[in-house]
Formats: C-alpha cells, structure tokens, sequence
C-alpha cells in the first residue's frame, strides 16, 4: 500500500500518472479491505499470487477443482469491493479508483502527508522507522520457521492477537452478573486494564478535587438510568433473549431498544416492552401501534459495526414467528436497504423525525449515527431538525453476524467521533438542545466517566448485556448455530439458553456502582457535574511510552475540546406543529368518543405535511392494530398535500385527496385506505401525468392505495402487505418488496423488483422483461386465479378513482392479456391473500 500510494503521489507530482496503469503483484493482500484500499489509493488491479497458490494446496482437502476454488474466491472479493463501494454510493470501480475514501487510525502526520494525502488522519501514529521495523521483523520470523501460526485475528488464540473480549473479560463479565458481587466486577476492570486496546485506555482521569466518601455521590438507581442496551433486533436474537434484556432494563428504570425487526404487540404495555423503538431502513415491523407504545423513537441511519450497510436475516432464521412480526413469508431471507429511502438530504431526515413525533406525540426522537470523519456536522443538522437525542456509534460495536471486513475496518473509534460531535454542536450553539449519547464496546465503569467528560449523557451496552445474559462470544451470529440460544431461531439451541433477568440486572448495577467509586475518588457527586469536564483528562504518557505502537499516537484531537457545562435543566424535547392535524382531531375524536361514522372535507396545501397521522395515533392507542371498523372515518381533501400524507394509517380511515400529493404517500401504511385522483376539471391524461411523489408506501405492512395517475420512484420499496393500483411508476419500483400486491396501469422505469422477495406485481408495460432485476425476479403471463385478482382489483381502482385506464382494461381482453406477473425468483406459487378486501370503504 505505502508503495502504490507513494508511486502514485510521485507519477502525479510529475504530470505522469495519466501515462500508466499500476498492477500489484503480492503475497500480501488477501481480503476485500487490502484490495480495497490498493484500488482507492491508485492500484488499477491487484493479483494476490499467494491466495492463488494456496488454493492449488487445498484441492484435496476441500474435494473441488483448483478453477472452481479461484472462481469462488474471485466472486467472494469481488461481491465484497462492491459492498465496500455500495457503502459510498459509488455503484462503478472506476469512480473508486483513487478515491482515497478512507479514515486512518494510528499512521504518523508525516507518513500521511507523504503517502497519503488529503485523507483525514485525526491521531497521528507509526512512523516509517516503526514500519520498516515491524516488516523486518515479519521477515525475519518468517526465515525462522516454516511453520504458519494462525494469528487469531478473527478469533481469539493463547498467544495470538489481543482481543478486547477475551475469555477473561467475557467470563469475568458473566461470573460477576450472576454474582452481583462488586469485587467480581473489579476482576473484570482489572482484566481491561492489563493492556491499551482502545483510545481511551490511553487516557488518564485526573481531578481538581479532594476524594469523598462514597455515600455522597448519586445512587446506582439514578446512574443506571443514563445505560442502555442499543438495538438488537428479535430475529437476530431469539425471543427469550431479547426479552430477558427488555425486562431487566425495565426492572432498572432504563431502557433497550427493539432493534429492526418490530416487537410483539403482546409485549407492549408490560414490563417486557422495549422503550426504544427502532425505525431502520428496512421498516421491518413499523406499525401504528409499535410507534404508539414508545417512549422513544431511534432513526437508526448508519450501524457502528457496518456503517453504510444494510441489514441481512438469513432465510433460515425467518421462522413463522419472526415473519409474523415483520409482515414477510418464513424462510425467505429479509434485506434491508442501506439507505433510508426517504431520507435524502437533512430536510428529509427533518420529515422522518416531524413525522414520528406526530405518530407519538409522547416520544422522543433519537437519530443514531457512526464515529466517522465529518459527524459533527451531520449531528449538527440532526439537531437543527429537531431530533431530541444524537447517538454516535463507534466502529467497535458487536453484531456478530457482520461481515469480517465491515467489524475490522469499518467505523471510527467511539472517542474520536464523540469529540468530533460535542466539539461541533458546542461551536454551533446546539448542545444544550440535544442529549448526546455514545455505544461500542462499553464494559466498565471508567469507559462511562471518561464518555462522560468527553460530552456524553447517556451510555450504550450492547455486547455487555448479550454476556450478562450468557453470550460466548462463539461468533457464529449468522449461522443460526449460536450455542447458548441467543444468536438463533433454532429451538432445539434456544432450550439451551440460561440467561437470567437478575444476571442483566446485575451487571449494570455493577457498572454504576463502579461509576461511583470513580466519582468518588474525583470528588464529585453526580455524573451531570463532570459530562463536557475535558480538563479532566489527559495523555498516560507513561502507559503509551511502555507500547511502541501507542507512544506517538497525537491524542490532541480527541482532547482539544474546551471544558463545557450543560446549560439545562430538563430532558430536552423538542415538539412540532401541524395546523390541519389539530384541526381534524379537535373535529374527529368526539365522534371516535360516540362511536359515531365521520365524514367531512377539507383544503390541504403542500405545506400541510403528515396528514392523518396524529390521528392514526390516538386510534390505535386506543383500539390496538384492529384500528376502527371499515370506512368508519372518511376525509376528503382538495388540493396538493404536503409530503407523508396519509401516513400510518390505520384500519378504518379512508383519506382521498382531489389534487395530487407529494412524496412518501402511505409510508408505513397499516390498514387504511388512501385514494388520489385529480379533479373532474383536469383536461389531462391521468395516466400521462404525475399525481404523486416519490417513495409511496415504504414499509407499508397493510391497507389500500389507489392512485388513477402516474407515481414517482421507489413505489412501494420495501412493501410488506399494502395492496395498490396505480398508472404508471418511476424507478425502482417494488424493491425490497417481501408482501402484498401492486397493480401497474402503465409503464414503469429500470431497475423494477431489485431486491424483492416476496409479494406479486402485476404490470402492463409491454417492455418490462427489460425493465427488471434477473437477479432477483422473474417475469410471467398470467393464470385463471392471476386474472381474477387482477379484475378484482381494477373493479375498486374504478370504483374509487373513477379511472379510464382500468374502465379501458376490464373492457379489453387484449390489454388484459398484456399485463405480467412479476415475483421473485424461485417463487412458483405466492399466496395472494386478499382477505381484508371486504375492509374496503364502500
């Protein structure tokens, strides 16, 4: 890499690079993160010759051909460049040629200005003299012996590389859980401290004040509310292991998240309740009612383990459970986008969290980014779009099931983004207006008190708490093989799992009694007087001089921070305001009251944005996810609504818009109607023009829309349920699907189905077989059974929209023969259920 990356700078400082391509030839490289860096700092191909000659070694011993391993291989790093390019948006490799899209962590300021310029470098570190030193080293080990020892790099070894979770660390965490024992716990701190993983093992707690005895600071009951345990999604775990981890922090008065996989409704309401709810990219399991029942509301956009990724459930852990709690088919593998698709730009982001704070006006909104290069910016527009609470997950995070190369060289440290943020938000005046918290790999007390005096409020345990709960750190999350029941489905491992609420309990009790001793012997009385105290820390000189690769880290990033106070008294909140959803709620719930029909109409303006869902809210608060019987409320508006209309909709609300609508119609649709359709006085072509913006029904997970004009892109991504007919559609239709039915009245853009597991498309465009994703779909004609539900739904666009084009078609069998079914791929007979068409308005 030095030696590509130096080549390049020269040939470039001398007007030659354009003459040459580089190849390297090594030995070396080996993985999709060395390629990847080769290529982004100016290698046009790479020929690893040592993988290729150790796979000829391996022909017997894995009984396939030499040319079939180097395909494999081959596939394998190339589907992980494309992974590592997806992360940054960048869909061809010669736009990531010479990127240079890369943080470093631990090279020297002169190393990088000489070899890697213009890449954001923050500590410092090895020189070349280290370099060189370390190669001569490899060099002459190699010499010594013929004999390759397995490094334990991915896995701990005796002797190997130094894992932060060894089993010292991983079953003192767990004795000390099942004991409660404060002296276990200290074997614990004592295990951290033997040697500096992180940055902050590197960093020196000082104070300005006498020590005082311990009965003077905060109690544990009042610390322990600042933890958390962040999201981790069921599915992911398994149900007794996601709830024992809900219950105990509910027990503690803190909170869990529910990660991206929604919750079981029986659990909302109870001590088994996860107060965070989590809304991802995915929008597996976002209801109603699964927003109702939170007391926060976390936007996750990026995790600390594999920032830029989306999720993964590997068909195998979709059990009939799962898929009931996510709105998909089981067996069928769950993919979540890495982007949120309506989230664009900051002003979409500020949409998101106006929206959810309609859809549960009682909860918070946290937004959850990753310690990268440039957050302190970002958190400062999470911030100024009235999120209540800024999240920085650092690259150390746990998810087991994540791509090696994503856990090894993905994300920042924790210190370094957490800096970044506070620093940022101070500067800009927005501190005081959001909770700042921090997740990726907390264990002990001290990891709490130093986040603290960096800026943060609140502390996430996510490893932690799976270990108090018996995890092992076995690594096979991904397998559904996990040996102690938590990381799988399978019931025949779940039986194994012995995880206690006591032992979760236990654990951060632990932590925060360790928290008071560290105040106590600072002299402080509570957490809230040291959070932004950073002239309470500094470099342990002598502990780095004792590492030759710690002792010219540059720690002034991470410390340069001006000492800062919280200037607040109260938990931030920060509400919005809907005009026209007052209104219809002032004039809608009294009839809910009397259990009386509504109906009335109304003039809505773009700027009347989220329309219905504060009403959605209080419908399911109080009649759960059955909602209200069919057509029970009927609002009418004329004009052009604002964006999200009609959002999380429940059973028994109809809204029509006469006008148009902009983007994210139905998003998180769950069981309302919704018709657009333009007025009489149109002189247009309905089926020519737009009626709608982009992204409609995102993670629907059931009810109705009918559109009799044209949508924009990314119609119906990630649909779990809703039924639609529409006119024509952008882009990106259908991706993501995993359920429902969408009907296409016309001609849709590229890319149609990417992504789709689950669910049936019918469309009329004559040129969709190349339109749509192979990979993942497959386009046929239609059977007897396909027709019926097709005519079926054309006969309620008509009825409600008062369509041309479907009139057209029922009226045509050779428009109606024309239509094709699309599914994905392998599907031979989806199940298309269409009870609940009874539910429609009349």
């Amino acid at each position: 890499l030095l030696a590509v990356s130096g080549l390049v700078t020269f040939l470039e400082r001398e007007k030659l690079l354009h003459k040459v391509s580089i190849i390297v030839e090594t030995g070396e490289v080996r993985d999709t993160h060395q390629i990847a860096a080769l290529i982004a700092f100016g290698a046009s191909a790479v020929y690893p010759y040592l993988v290729f000659e150790y796979l000829k070694t391996k022909e017997i011993d894995l009984n396939l051909p030499y040319s079939e391993l180097e395909a494999n291989y081959k596939k394998a790093i190339n589907e992980g460049l494309l992974k590592i390019m997806s992360k940054m948006g960048i869909s061809l490799l010669s736009s990531y040629h010479r990127s240079h899209l890369f943080d470093i962590v631990g090279i020297s300021k002169e190393v990088v200005e000489e070899f890697f310029p213009n890449t954001f470098s923050p500590i410092g570190g090895v020189t070349l003299d280290d370099i060189e030193r370390t190669v001569r080293e490899r060099v002459k080990k190699a010499k010594e012996t013929d004999k390759v020892e397995y490094s334990g790099e991915l896995r701990y070894r005796p002797g190997g590389v130094h894992h932060a979770w060894s089993p010292e660390v991983v079953r003192g965490i767990f004795k000390a859980a099942k004991s409660g024992k404060y002296e276990d716990f200290k074997k614990v701190v004592e295990a951290t401290r033997k040697r500096p993983t992180y940055l902050r093992d590197l960093l020196r707690i000082k104070s300005d004040r006498k020590p005082i005895p311990l009965e003077e600071v905060e109690p544990v009951e009042s610390i322990v509310k600042r933890l958390m345990v962040p999201g981790m999604s069921i599915g992911a775990l398994s149900k007794l292991a996601h709830e024992v981890i809900a219950e105990a922090m509910n027990i503690l008065g803190a909170k869990s998240c529910s990660g991206e996989g929604g919750e079981d409704p029986e659990r909302y309401g109870t001590v088994k309740n996860s107060k965070v709810k989590q809304v991802a990219s995915g929008r597996f399991g976002v209801t109603p009612l699964y927003l109702a029942s939170a007391e926060e509301i976390e936007i996750k956009i990026a995790q600390g383990a594999k920032p830029g990724e989306g999720g993964h459930l590997p068909g195998h852990k979709v059990t009939p459970y799962i898929a009931s709690l996510r709105f998909s088919v089981p067996g069928v593998a769950l993919i979540s986008p890495p982007p949120h698709h309506d989230i664009y730009s900051i002003e979409d982001l500020a949409q998101l969290i106006y929206d959810l704070k309609l859809a549960n006006p009682k909860a918070r909104v946290a937004v959850k980014l990753v310690a990268e290069s440039g957050v302190g910016t970002v958190a400062c527009g999470v911030a100024k779009a009235k999120a209540d609470i800024v999240q920085v997950s650092g690259g150390d995070g746990g998810t087991g099931a994540s791509p090696l190369s994503s856990i090894k060289g993905a994300g920042l440290p924790w210190e370094i983004g957490l800096a970044e943020t506070h620093r940022e938000l101070v500067e800009n005046g927005l501190r005081d207006r959001v909770v700042l918290r921090v997740d990726g790999g907390f264990k002990t007390g001290r990891d709490v008190v130093i986040a603290a005096l960096m800026g943060a409020e609140e502390f996430g345990f996510g490893t932690a708490a799976m270990i108090a709960e018996g995890c092992v750190m076995d690594r096979d999350c991904h397998t559904n093989r996990c040996p102690v029941g938590i990381a799988t489905q399978d019931e025949r491992r779940i039986k194994r799992f012995r995880g206690a609420v006591e032992s979760v309990v236990n654990y951060f009790k632990l932590v925060a009694e360790d928290v008071r001793h560290i105040l106590a012997k600072m002299g402080y009385r509570s957490l809230d007087e040291i959070i932004g105290r950073y002239d309470l820390l500094e470099e342990d000189r002598e502990l780095k001089e004792r590492y030759p690769f710690a002792k010219n880290l540059d720690l002034s990033y991470i410390l340069g921070n001006p000492t800062t106070r919280l200037n607040r008294e109260v938990y931030p909140y920060t509400p919005v305001e809907s005009p026209l959803n007052d209104r219809i709620l002032k004039e809608v719930l009294p009839y809910i009251e009397k259990g009386e029909k509504f109906f009335a109409e109304y003039e809505v303006k773009n700027t009347d944005r989220s329309v219905g869902v504060p009403l959605a809210y209080h419908i399911v608060k109080r009649f759960g996810s059955e909602g209200l019987p069919p057509n029970f409320i009927h609002l009418r508006f004329k004009g052009i609504a604002g964006q999200s209309f009609g959002a999380f909709l429940p059973p028994g609300v109809t809204v029509e818009v006469v006008g148009g609508a902009n983007d994210y119609v139905g998003k998180g649709l769950g069981g309302g109607t919704i018709v657009l359709r333009f007025p009489e006085e149109f002189k247009g072509e309905p089926n020519e023009n737009v009626i709608a913006g982009n992204t409609l029904l995102y993670g629907a997970t059931g009810g109705y829309l009918f559109a009799s004009g044209v949508v924009g892109e990314r119609f119906a991504v990630r649909n779990s349920g809703a039924i639609a007919v529409v006119e024509g559609a952008g882009q990106h239709a259908c991706e993501y699907m995993v359920r429902g039915i969408v009907v296409i009245l016309g001609n849709v853009g590229g890319n149609f189905g990417a992504g789709m597991t689950g669910g049936t498309a019918f469309v009329l465009d004559r040129d969709i077989e190349g339109k749509v994703n192979r990979d993942y779909v497959e386009v046929r004609k239609l059977d007897d059974r396909d027709y019926d539900v097709l005519k079926t739904l054309l006969s309620k666009h008509y009825k409600y929209t008062r369509s041309k084009m479907a009139a057209l078609v029922l009226e045509n069998r050779f428009l109606l023969e024309s239509f094709r079914k699309v599914v994905p791929v392998g599907v031979r007979e989806l199940e298309m259920k269409l009870s609940g068409t009874d539910r429609l308005p009349a």
